[in-house]
């Protein structure tokens, strides 16, 4: 099984940046667990021999006389090597420099950066978390050949590389490369023997690789009758009675990449009008390309149980962090791009499939609170991207989402939650949007919501400011931004008596804000008392028409729209600041400079800087003299 090449024809290669780097991080790191390499290795070779029998749908001479579809280890414990083989599509000479020789896959540089900040501890465990594929061999082997025939072609190539830097590309006798698809011959690190045993590849295989769609044999060494490990059934075709959750675990490794524990499996059959079956894991941890700006779903089509493709939308794309397939009868095996995105049945399965996993989630809300909570954390960022994609289901996406509010804790609350306890006449249902958690417990906009026991949702992913402009309404009650327009807390009572000093004039209040109404006529569309400020002097808001203050930064930042609108500056009359410049009457400049370091102030209070921080400055030090006289 050794491959002979001439040394005058091979073609020397480097790796590209991005596979140097990764080879070198897996050769030069340690790994808690290595047995993943050949999971990923099984798993290619298995999609080989799937998109075989999708090409011979149209060209069915491909099989020749082969037709089964199989997976074949050899071990040569006397050789120290390790052959896994494939009777798959095979590749040619441009396909091995592609497959191998590049990384095309997304998020492979995210993953590279997160194994070299975490090589100590968790980094240990992050091989397999991300599915690395055939690079993973290199843990093992100081030397990996792989000779393939493309299926239906007269030639055969050999590569070859130690994992160090390049690679060669060679021509093959066709006698020494299988019939057709890919042969792997893995050199085996003195430290790594143990994967030419019987004892250690099987037991790999039946713990991770058991359910691949193609039957997978072992023979003990080169020659010898291989047995059969694998029977090749299809995990979704059996009743779920019949699997247990260790199977189900393996399965969703092998289809998602990943290497932890599915949050939840849902798998079922569908008949009547449209028949098919479906098998879908919300994975127990984030993928890392899980906000890859393509928003690609990683669902599998199969028809009759051949792999047709990955790109068909199966799913909604805020529900793109699912993993898994669906398998159905009742479509062609020649099915076209063009019919697959036109097809009525693949819509009629796209909404049977996200109903169901809607509901699964909904269901383990309700039996497994801490499980729930798990989930929302990796992806409940993505589902609230459903409140405003997803009409349909827009009621039932805000009764499963989940929020940090003024009135959580530690915790979280639903809506459900929020509008029982909301106040008697309370007709919103408030929120506030921001970057951190903690910088919007510190909003000063919060602080007459706070006073009187009124529950405020706090939002700090980036979709929130987004969906909420999207959902009218929930039980009645219309969401509503504190950042935004007038607050109308007049109507509820504080939980405390008011103790603050009301001695000073409150006409002298008034004329101030009527003069920084006029001083500050070109930096804000109004000045005016506030009924939402309790300990600040100050704070920002938007005019009740157009877009909160939060948003109003994301499209700004985005290049969506030019300058935002004029805010409101909202002044808290009984703030000893405010009353003690109001009383300053004698004393224009000092006015005029308090109304723009106010301004200033709430710039600052809402997360920006001072418009102009010369004049900041400037207008500063002339107070702090004046108050130092």
């Amino acid at each position: 099984m050794t491959a002979t090449t001439a040394e005058n024809t091979a073609e020397s290669h480097v790796f590209e940046a991005d596979v140097a780097r990764l080879l070198h991080m897996m050769v030069h790191s340690v790994y808690s667990d290595k047995d993943v390499f050949l999971r990923e290795l099984i798993s290619n070779a298995a999609d080989a021999c799937e998109k075989l029998r999708y090409e011979a749908i149209a060209e069915p001479s491909l099989l020749a006389s082969d037709a089964e579809s199989r997976i074949l280890l050899t071990l040569d414990a006397d050789g120290n090597k390790l052959f896994v083989e494939d009777n798959g599509i095979g590749m040619s000479r441009d396909e091995m420099i592609e497959a191998l020789g590049t990384i095309a896959r997304s998020g492979t540089r995210a993953f590279m950066e997160r194994i070299e900040a975490n090589k100590q501890g968790e980094g240990a465990q992050l091989i397999g978390q991300f599915g690395v594929g055939f690079y993973s061999c290199f843990m093992v082997a100081d030397r990996v050949d792989v000779v393939s025939r493309r299926a239906g072609a007269s030639d055969a190539w050999l590569w070859s590389s130690d994992g160090k830097g390049g690679y060669s590309v060679s021509p093959v006798d066709v006698t020494e490369a299988p019939a057709r698809g890919t042969r792997i011959t893995l050199h085996l690190m003195e430290d790594a023997k143990s994967y030419a045993s019987r004892w250690s590849v099987e037991r790999i295989v039946k713990e991770q690789s058991g359910h691949v769609p193609v039957p997978i044999k072992i023979a003990e060494k080169p020659g010898d009758e291989p047995t059969q490990l694998t029977d090749g059934t299809a995990l979704w075709t059996k009743s779920k009675n019949d699997i247990t959750p260790e199977e189900y675990t393996d399965f969703y490794r092998g289809v998602s990449g990943q290497y932890d524990e599915p949050a939840l499996t849902v798998h079922f059959r569908a008949e009547g009008r449209h028949e098919y079956s479906a098998l879908a894991f919300v994975p127990g941890s984030q993928p890392f390309d899980l906000f890859d700006p393509d928003r690609k779903g990683r669902m599998k089509l199969y028809v009759k149980r051949v792999f047709i493709t990955d790109e068909a939308e199966l799913l909604p794309r805020y529900l793109r962090f699912v993993r898994g397939l669906v398998d159905t009868a009742d479509l062609p095996l020649n099915v076209s791009r063009e019919m697959i995105q036109e097809s009525a049945i693949l819509s009629a399965i796209r909404k049977g499939v996200t109903n169901r996993i809607i509901t699964a989630i909904e269901k383990q809300a309700e039996s497994d609170q801490d499980a729930f909570l798990k989930l929302w954390a990796n992806f409940g960022s993505l589902i609230k991207e459903g409140i405003y994609e997803d009409f349909e289901r827009r009621t039932q996406l805000l009764g499963l989402s989940r929020f940090r509010t003024t009135a959580s804790g530690e915790g979280y609350r639903s809506l459900a939650d929020y509008v029982k306890d909301a106040k008697e006449g309370q007709q919103a249902i408030y929120y506030l949007v921001g970057g951190s958690l903690e910088q919007l417990k510190a909003s000063p906009q919060l602080e007459g919501f706070r006073a009187r026991g009124i529950e405020v949702l706090l939002l700090t992913d980036s979709v929130d400011s987004f969906w909420v402009t999207n959902a009218p309404e929930f039980e009645g009650k219309s969401f509503k931004s504190i950042t935004q327009g007038s607050a109308d807390l007049a109507q509820f009572k504080k939980l405390e008596d008011d103790k603050k000093d009301n001695d000073s004039a409150p006409v002298e209040v008034q004329a101030f804000i009527d003069f920084a109404k006029e001083t500050l006529v070109n930096e804000v569309s109004d000045v005016r008392a506030s009924d939402r400020l309790i300990e600040s002097a100050v704070c920002l808001v938007a005019p009740e028409q157009g877009y909160d203050r939060q948003l109003e930064k994301i499209l700004q930042g985005a290049g969506r729209i030019e300058a935002g609108a004029k805010p409101i500056l909202e002044v808290n009359m009984d703030h000893p600041v405010v009353k003690a410049i109001a009383a300053k009457i004698d004393a224009p400049s000092l006015r005029d400079d308090a109304a723009f370091l106010l301004l200033d102030q709430a710039r600052v209070l809402d997360g920006d800087k001072p418009a102009d921080p010369r004049a900041f400055a400037e207008r500063l030090v002339r107070v702090m003299e004046k108050a130092l006289q």
